[in-house]
């Protein structure tokens, strides 16, 4: 499988918490920002970083970014900048653009000119959303509190035809089975003796890291 290939822009806070830990996971990042300082701060944390204006499309251009599959524009409160750049690279030819929001109406703006996803940096941390665009299986995730969360996931391959008592998600992995989804019906609470079926959605409870290792392990 090709690697994905991120395209940062801006790396203040948000930014460069989602770059460093996409980084730390072995994916390719290119982080821009026009702040010299920042950038020259980050050089040694990512694997590339450029000092660039990301509002000027022939930098842009000049940089080959189309070729990313995911840019995030992590522009802080310069609203202006920060939808010219989603318009620009969703113009050139990024697949999945995801910008970040510092309030409801600068979402919908960024939803109207384009953006594929909207984030708010308040309630979703850049940890969490790095997950998130890695994963093809991660449907939906609520934070309970900064350690755990509510997590929604298709059932990997090799869950299906078990049952959940041959399985014991919660002695092997240490998280908790609360619903299964199968296409209109919720089975709650389900027992030892329920089986994973093909396209079944899995509603799981448990630490951030007893989840992200869970998710890690089961769809390799």
């Amino acid at each position: 499988m090709v690697q994905k290939q991120f395209l940062i822009v801006g790396i203040g806070r948000f930014g460069s918490s989602l770059a460093r830990t996409l980084t730390k996971m072995g994916y390719e990042v290119l982080a821009m920002d026009r702040n010299i300082e920042r950038v020259q701060s980050f050089a040694s944390e990512v694997t590339h970083v450029v000092e660039a204006d990301a509002t000027d499309p022939e930098t842009l251009k000049a940089l080959g970014v189309r070729n990313f599959d995911v840019g995030v524009v992590a522009i802080g409160d310069d609203v202006q900048s920060s939808i010219l750049v989603t318009v620009l690279l969703k113009d050139i030819g990024i697949r999945k653009v995801v910008a970040k929001a510092i309030n409801d109406l600068h979402g919908k703006v960024l939803e109207k000119v384009g953006a594929d996803k909207v984030v708010y940096p308040e309630r979703d941390m850049g940890v969490r959303i790095a997950h998130q665009l890695i994963s093809t299986s991660v449907l939906d995730q609520i934070e309970l509190s900064s350690d755990s969360s509510i997590l929604e996931m298709l059932a990997p391959s090799q869950l299906i035809g078990k049952t959940l008592g041959k399985l014991d998600l919660r002695a092997k992995h240490g998280i908790s089975l609360l619903a299964i989804k199968r296409g209109n019906n919720i089975v709650v609470s389900p027992g030892a003796d329920d089986e994973i079926r093909a396209r079944d959605t899995l509603v799981l409870l448990g630490m951030n890291s007893d989840l992200a290792r869970f998710e890690d392990e089961e769809t390799d």
